[in-house]
This record gives C-alpha cells, structure tokens and sequence, in this order.
C-alpha cells in the first residue's frame, strides 16, 4: 500500500476515525456512532494540491489536510471492531491515492457528556510531498479551487459542502468560511459561465 500507513494491530476493537474535511459529510463506510470531536496538535487548512479527486496535475485543485500546530474540530465516528480492517483499506485507497497523508494515530476529545478521549485514525499532510501547498494567500486558494475540477467533481462543490457540514456541527472556520464567502460572490459575479468539463 502506498503512503505512509500502521499496522491493523495499531487499531484493536472498535475503530475512530476523526473525519475533518470530505470524511464529515461523505464517510462513505459503515459506523455506529458519530461524535463531534477535537483533534489538539494540527489545523485544518487547504493546503494539498489535489490531482486526482478535485483536480489535475496542470490544473491542481486544493483539499483539506491537517497541518501542524492549533486544533481542529471534527467528527469521530466509531467503526465495529467486525468492520474496522474493511474501513481501514477503504480510507487507504480513498486518501492514500498519491501518498500526500501520513496514516496517525491522535488522541481526539469527544466533545459529548463523558467528554471522553480516544485514539482515533487520521490523515495528516506529509510536508515533504510534492502536493503539500503549504500556507497560501486566500487569492491562490480560490485560484486553485475555481479551477480544480478532478475524479470526485468541482474543486468549489467540496468547499462549500465541507462549510455546509461545519456549519451543521455548530461552529465556524473563519478562513473557509471567508474562501467560502468569496466562492459565493464569485458565482454572483459570473453566474452564466458554464462549469470546466475537463
């Protein structure tokens, strides 16, 4: 398997997996309970160079990854032990499709009543990848974004649903919320140009 991936032994009985950008509103696996949850230690930010699901490699969209330093706010879903290996090599093909993500285990806060703290399975972006679009200005990003279109669809579509999921959780991203905001006036600005079918 490509990518930089643990052990099954690493994730014994029931699996987390701490969902934070795509994985929040398309899980796309089977789970018995869904949590909002905490991540200390790295931020969610735009800062993957997408070539495959939301872009190309002439026209790279930007996707989601979890940077180093702050905290994110997500989702924790807990997978049955029955289907954690299944859950497992579908995240792989699904996330490790050009090795941008290191496979990581991180203690996440479940923000429910125990306010419990578990391990959960999660992708972090590896920095020393050629996809990794470190900080960018909010004009590349939606530079990026309004030209990305990949395997999965519209660079702007993934955007927007992930805001969308943010905001069902109860809370803001301040500067995806603004990208968002952008998208939103961009549309407004050229609402006949048809979509790039590339």
């Amino acid at each position: 398997m490509s990518g930089i991936t643990l052990p099954y032994t690493e994730f014994p009985g029931d699996l987390w997996v701490f969902g934070y950008g795509s994985l929040m509103w398309r899980p796309g696996f089977e789970f018995i309970e869904k949590v909002p949850a905490r991540l200390i230690g790295e931020h969610r930010a735009l800062c993957v160079y997408s070539f495959v699901h939301r872009g190309t490699p002439e026209k790279p969209g930007l996707v989601l990854g979890l940077d180093r330093g702050g905290a994110c706010r997500g989702i924790a879903f807990r997978v049955a032990e029955k289907d954690a290996r299944a859950t497992i090599d579908y995240l792989r093909a699904r996330e490790q499709v050009t090795s941008v993500y290191r496979e990581v285990k991180r203690s996440v806060w479940l923000e429910n009543e125990p306010r419990q703290r578990v391990s959960a399975l999660a992708y972090v972006v590896d920095r020393g990848h050629v996809q990794y679009a470190g900080r960018l200005s909010l004009a590349e990003q939606l530079r990026h974004v309004l030209q990305g279109h990949g395997q999965s669809g519209v660079n702007r579509d993934y955007v927007l649903a992930t805001v969308k999921a943010i905001e069902a959780e109860g809370f803001r991203d301040a500067p995806l919320h603004q990208l968002a905001t952008m998208l939103h006036d961009t549309t407004a600005l050229h609402p006949s140009r048809p979509q790039d079918a590339t």
